[in-house]
């Protein structure tokens, strides 16, 4: 007399469950949350400054303001590293899509508080608050009369 016995490892439950909490995991990751919003949809523009970034011989970063072809900034060899590193990644991105570097990049300070730089030949957005106050207020000496 042979008699099968089936021996269920997981019941329906926990594994309708499983099978929830994944389905769960993948709609949030996937879905945008309507509570968050960009600067621009929720601030004004408080102060912003156009500029373009050049590469010297002597390892230096030039920004010059785009409007007025007047040097707002030097980032010397070893200094301002998060500016300089986030410049570079830029025109990294820029050279990989064969964009010159004549275009500008725009920083924005908005009434909400927050600091960004746009890449106006690649469309690409930071939201420098992300990265910390010290990185805002490093970046904010780009600004016309120093706002943040």
């Amino acid at each position: 007399m042979s008699r099968t016995m089936r021996h269920d490892v997981f019941g329906k439950g926990p594994l309708l469950g499983m099978g929830v909490a994944i389905l769960a995991a993948v709609g949030l990751t996937v879905a945008p949350l309507p509570s968050v919003r960009g600067p621009d949809s929720a601030a004004v523009v408080r102060s912003e400054r156009s500029f373009v970034a050049t590469d010297r011989g002597d390892g230096a970063v030039v920004l010059t303001d785009s409007a007025t072809g007047r040097d707002v900034l030097l980032l010397a060899p070893g200094e301002d590293g998060f500016l300089r590193g986030t410049l570079r990644g830029l025109a990294r991105d820029r050279r990989l899509r064969d964009i010159g570097p004549e275009a500008p990049f725009r920083l924005v300070a908005w009434s909400d508080g927050r600091l960004t730089l746009d890449d106006t030949a690649t469309g690409r957005r930071l939201d420098l608050l992300a990265f910390g106050q010290t990185q805002v207020d490093a970046a904010a000496r780009l600004l016309p009369i120093g706002e943040k």
